[in-house]
């Protein structure tokens, strides 16, 4: 038995270049200040502050914009299932705009706290309403694909950008204007921020068409029921899996930069824009027009592997070259399996796409939570070196397991056969 998913209008150009834009917006957002944290930390805590609270502060700030994406995600995608989704991806951008340009002058630690939640909660409604928006609107499998790839890819551009358009927008300010700013401050980034959500956000009231505008349903290939009911919860599995190896690496990466290694801000922003660069590469290449989307249920598994095998690695690198080469092994395993597992999720969710995805959004921001709160709070432990890192790569070998029987799972032998014929 199949579910009627598709739409047979589908979405102009224009249309999809302005949900790129939102992902691309929000996803800058963060990634503009990932690498500033543990500066602004060590500037807000002041006199008498240790490494250890600089590391917590760290994980604990990037998990609280996690968390408010893990608890509204699903809110906001039932809201667009029911409602429409040009209005929740407008008060998306709104809100993520006004909390980032109202935070942007205070200095107060508390105040950044405040800041990181409510803009996680309102970047929330953002990324999974669009990923829903391609999976109403695709024609054909390859459409949603393609599509699906292209939305993962502007987030990763965005966060790509971030960490290097943060450093310019601040020696850019510094050199152009009169203002001068405490070290370590993120007024200026997050500004910018808000000024590129307020120039996108007019744009989706007249590019975003609502759902059920010229909608008509169309079988799509390899969905059963019975079987989807619960298929999707173990991809879901996998993606909080994945995504708290994300926040362990990404935390852990910009401290050990820090306080072991001796990175400059400009080397540790250089290591996230050769994470991203590499995801964005690798995302291309596996959802091009070479690549059939059923076939990519093969790679999941291998992609934890390599993942296990990078985390556990990054420990015991100490030089610089080194650090980058198994940067790129763990970005480029990471960079498959995330729009992958978004792929299979929405062709797996029927009609309740802004729920399936917004459920996704919530599992992976819990896992990059807890994977945040997990590297900050076991960086400096004497007794364990490099102990986020190693428990992680466990998580992964128990992905790798419950993964192994997925490909048949996704697509049965039987559908195989007959979708050859």
């Amino acid at each position: 038995m199949t579910v009627a998913t598709q739409r047979s209008a589908d979405m102009s150009g224009v249309t999809m270049t302005v949900l790129i834009l939102a992902v691309f917006t929000v996803s800058a957002g963060f990634g503009i200040l990932l690498p500033l944290l543990p500066y602004l930390v060590e500037r807000l805590l002041g006199e008498g502050m240790d490494a250890a609270q600089v590391s917590r502060h760290t994980g604990l700030l990037t998990a609280a914009y996690t968390l408010a994406l893990f608890l509204f995600a699903p809110m906001w995608g039932r809201l667009s299932d029911r409602h429409g989704s040009r209005g929740v991806l407008l008060v998306g951008l709104f809100g993520f705009g006004i909390t980032m340009l109202f935070f942007s002058f205070i200095e107060s630690l508390s105040a950044v706290y405040v800041e990181r939640f409510l803009s996680g909660m309102f970047a929330a409604a953002v990324t999974p309403v669009a990923t829903a928006v391609v999976g109403d609107f695709a024609s054909t499998e390859e459409t949603r694909a393609r599509r699906l790839a292209f939305v993962s890819m502007s987030g990763i551009a965005g966060f790509l950008l971030g960490p290097m358009l943060g450093v310019f927008i601040m020696r850019l300010a510094a050199d152009f204007f009169t203002i001068t700013m405490p070290a370590g401050s993120i007024a200026i980034p997050l500004a910018a921020t808000a000024l590129l959500a307020f120039l996108v956000t007019p744009v989706v009231l007249f590019a975003v068409p609502d759902r059920g505008e010229g909608s008509r349903p169309r079988k799509t290939k390899y969905i059963s029921v019975n079987k989807a009911t619960w298929l999707v919860p173990k991809l879901l599995i996998l993606t909080f899996i994945v995504s708290t190896s994300i926040g362990v690496f990404e935390v852990g990466l910009a401290l050990r930069g820090k306080q072991e290694l001796g990175f400059t801000p400009y080397q540790t922003a250089l290591m996230f824009t050769e994470c991203s660069l590499v995801m964005f590469a690798m995302q291309a290449i596996i959802f091009s027009p070479w690549v059939k989307p059923d076939t990519t249920r093969w790679l999941i598994a291998p992609s934890l592997a390599v993942l296990a095998a990078g985390m556990f690695l990054v420990p015991w690198v100490w030089n610089f070259t080194l650090m980058l080469a198994v940067i790129g092994a763990v970005a480029a395993s990471a960079g498959i399996l995330s729009p992958i597992l978004t792929y299979w999720i929405s062709a797996k969710a029927g009609h309740a796409q802004g729920w399936q995805l917004g459920r996704q959004t919530a599992a992976a921001s819990l896992g990059v939570t807890m994977g945040s709160v997990m590297g900050g709070l076991l960086f400096n432990v004497d007794t364990l070196p490099g102990a986020s890192f190693a428990l992680t790569a466990e998580l992964l070998a128990l992905g790798v397991l419950l993964s192994l029987g997925l490909p048949y799972l996704l697509v049965p032998r039987n559908l195989v056969r007959t979708s050859a014929r």
